[in-house]
């Protein structure tokens, strides 16, 4: 087939942005329920009556425009570049009321707005054919993947990332580190386990740094020297590296251990047991539970990674390869735009604890509202729009957002399937910027600017496409599957 006639047919039938398109789809269809789903029941406590509020199903509206005199209509995106308007549809959720134990009638609430990317299923130009988008105003070449916002094309260009709940172990000199990527339902906590040439064995996550692992494994449960051992080997050359970790452990008790981590915490004394429980279900490997009754579980999975970590220091065991790209995963707008969601919901000045403050000071004042009248939604629009129009992200990331590039065809589409590094431009990473074997047919080897951003500043590969991968779920059946 000659080259022309392969470009185009992979363009109509798979399109140069589906993967973009398929994953903010994905989000609209489950992740943004998944988020409301993980609120469940809110208490608010004021100091007249008990009051809960149970979130239950989201649904959204078609992008609409409000105009000067009040009325709301459908709009497209090319009214929105004209006008310098943004391309954004309602989001509800239907919230139902418990008042001092009585189930009310639901009411469905607007909680904000979301800018709808192009080409979408909620966009307004979903399922037209090309005469209908010509009389609309609309290129029916538009490959769409992008969203409009003040006027203004923007696109989430995909994020490099470490492979989520994937043990990466390196070795640097004598020193040992293992980096773990613990994600579940959106929230993600990084933990480094470090192993020093003198052996000692150290972890740093959340707001904890080099807390033994030990006295986090006894905290945890694993209470006696013998219980450690059995659970890490029985292998004695392992055992020998590790003895020196139990020698320099003060705690001997589960109480003790907890205690030495609570110090490590450098909160008051009032607070210290709720927040060491905070630390140990919520922020460590979240991925593996998020009760009470996980914690043992944890400890064996450490033992696991403290074994790993030992046989790749007495090089028992190779270390990996952190720039094989089986070792990395993509961010599209659908993972992206569900961390910002989640975060302006659940975060701690998000919608939520704006809630609850709203509806303490409206009893204090004896005054009664609707569910409505507590949430603002202009607030959750504004913290949106202004993270698509800026490109800061949450974590501290900046240029997730970018201006499209319209200057020719080829750029626009060039822009839409970039890739870039979180890897910061002004230091070296020199590995990091080679091509890496694992990269053919995925990454261009060619296409990537001259300066300081080389290397880091990539493009798919011209056929390449992104698979959306399988929920924790779908894992659990194929490898039930595959053990028979």
């Amino acid at each position: 087939m000659p080259f022309e006639a392969m470009m185009g047919a992979f363009e109509k039938d798979r399109g140069w942005v589906n993967f973009q398109i398929e994953s903010f789809n994905n989000f609209l269809d489950h992740g943004m329920q998944e988020i409301i789903d993980e609120i469940g029941t809110v208490k608010l406590n004021p100091e007249v009556g008990d009051l809960k509020l149970r979130f239950g199903k989201v649904s959204m509206g078609k992008p609409t425009i409000k105009e000067a005199d009040g009325s709301t209509r459908q709009i497209y995106p090319n009214e929105a570049r004209i006008r310098n308007l943004t391309y954004a549809a309602p989001v509800y959720v239907d919230i139902t009321p418990i008042l001092n134990g009585i189930q009310e009638k639901p009411e469905t609430v607007h909680i904000g707005n979301i800018p709808i990317m192009v080409k979408s299923t909620l966009c307004s130009t979903y399922g037209m054919t090309s005469q209908e988008l010509a009389e609309k105003g609309e290129d029916p070449h538009d490959p769409g993947g992008y969203f409009i916002v003040n006027g203004t094309e923007r696109v989430l260009v995909l994020i490099e990332e470490i492979s989520s709940n994937k043990t990466i172990f390196e070795k640097v000199k004598d020193t040992v580190s293992v980096r773990i990527n613990s994600e579940k339902s959106g929230f993600r906590q990084r933990h480094v386990i470090e192993r020093k040439p003198d052996g000692e064995i150290n972890i740093s996550f959340a707001n904890i740094r080099k807390l033994p692992v030990i006295v986090l494994m006894k905290a945890l449960g694993l209470e006696t020297d013998k219980e450690i051992c059995f659970a890490i080997s029985n292998e004695q050359r392992i055992l020998n590296e590790l003895y020196i970790n139990l020698y320099q452990t003060d705690a001997t008790t589960k109480e003790e251990a907890i205690e030495i981590l609570g110090k490590k915490l450098k909160v008051s004394e009032d607070y210290r047991a709720e927040r060491v429980t905070q630390i140990l279900d919520r922020y460590l490997l979240p991925h593996i539970g998020q009760e009470t009754k996980d914690r043992i579980e944890k400890a064996k999975f450490l033992a696991k990674v403290v074994r790993k970590t030992i046989m790749v220091g007495i090089n028992a065991m190779p270390e990996d390869d952190i720039d094989h790209y089986g070792n990395k995963r993509l961010l599209m707008s659908g993972e992206l735009l569900g961390q910002l969601f989640r975060s302006i919901l659940l975060g701690r000045w998000g919608l939520l604890a704006k809630m609850s403050y709203n509806y303490q000071k409206l009893m204090k004042r004896g005054k009664h509202s609707s569910i409505q009248g507590i949430i603002e939604a202009n607030a959750v629009t504004k913290q949106i729009l202004s993270s698509l129009a800026t490109g800061n992200w949450i974590g501290g990331r900046t240029g997730v957002s970018q201006r499209l590039d319209r200057s020719s065809y080829v750029k626009t589409i060039s822009h839409l399937r970039s890739v870039i590094s979180p890897l910061t431009s002004t230091q070296e990473h020199f590995k990091a910027r080679q091509i890496h074997p694992t990269e053919w047919g995925r990454l261009c080897p060619a296409e990537t600017p001259e300066g300081s951003a080389i290397g880091l500043r990539k493009h798919l590969a011209l056929l390449a496409e992104i698979t959306p991968g399988l929920d924790s779920k779908e894992n659990e059946m194929v490898i039930k599957a595959l053990s028979g």
